[in-house]
């Protein structure tokens, strides 16, 4: 089993930045593909971000393209998402998600079905 929790969530500024932590527990998740997800209120959970285990290839939603950086520290056993630029419109619960697998297709990354295990949440309030 691993255990997710995201932290670094908070109330920002349009234009400002906010970087997002996801710490792994329970297993080493460097062979594990890990995905930054997010869900506004009243829609549904939209894929953010994602990075491999084994070149650290990333994807991007295009919505956040040029302006989110995701990361890995396999040392910490941490991911983390660096969000500048926002708008109001990045603001949701943004979660943590992780599957150890290596995907065919680009546009799997971006499934949140294929994810087996994710963390509670951290909300993201951006101010127009």
């Amino acid at each position: 089993q691993v255990q997710l929790v995201e932290s670094g969530g908070g109330l920002v500024q349009a234009g400002g930045s906010l970087r997002l932590s996801c710490a792994a527990s329970g297993r080493t998740v460097s062979s594990y593909t890990m995905g930054w997800f997010r869900q506004a209120p009243g829609k549904e959970r939209e894929f953010v971000a994602a990075i491999s285990w084994s070149v650290g290839n990333t994807y991007y939603a295009d919505s956040v393209k040029g302006r989110f950086t995701i990361s890995r520290d396999n040392a910490k056993n941490t991911v983390y998402l660096q969000m500048n630029s926002l708008k109001a419109e990045d603001t949701a619960v943004y979660y943590c998600a992780a599957v150890s697998a290596l995907f065919g297709y680009s546009s799997d990354y971006g499934r949140d079905d294929l994810y087996d295990y994710w963390g509670q949440g951290t909300q993201a309030t951006v101010s127009s």
